[in-house]
């Protein structure tokens, strides 16, 4: 399978998706005009990524901001994740957050909606 990767703008984040080494990242700022049809590629490669995954698949968010439309495309993300971690497979997500109220709850309301293996990292820059 092969990677995705996709370099991020002021309104998207940057995104690195590899599945040799089952590592997911997404990192910036998501706000873009069509959420779905951003999120559409990320969606569909890991739907694909679910049918063979890693033994341990490590996903990392380090988003400065997101709007609403993003985050139900972040919330059908995880959800798919789910397919992985109930099939047996380690999945830990690891949440970064800069001193924002807002971003560490927004980690923990996902924690809460999903089940998943969540860590909240405080990042200090």
């Amino acid at each position: 399978m092969e990677s995705l990767s996709i370099e991020g703008t002021p309104k998207t984040p940057t995104v690195k998706f590899d599945s040799t080494h089952g590592l997911l990242e997404i990192k910036g700022r998501s706000s873009p005009e069509n959420s779905i049809e951003f999120y559409r590629p990320l969606l569909n490669w890991v739907a694909e990524y679910v049918k063979n995954p890693g033994d341990k698949t490590i996903v990392n968010i380090q988003l400065e901001y997101f709007n609403t439309s993003s985050s139900k495309c972040i919330l059908e993300f995880f959800k798919k994740l789910e397919v992985i971690r109930k099939a047996n497979h380690e999945v830990l997500i690891n949440w970064y957050y800069m001193e924002d109220e807002g971003m560490l709850e927004a980690g923990e309301d996902y924690k809460y909606m999903t089940g998943m293996p969540f860590k909240m990292i405080e990042k200090i820059e």
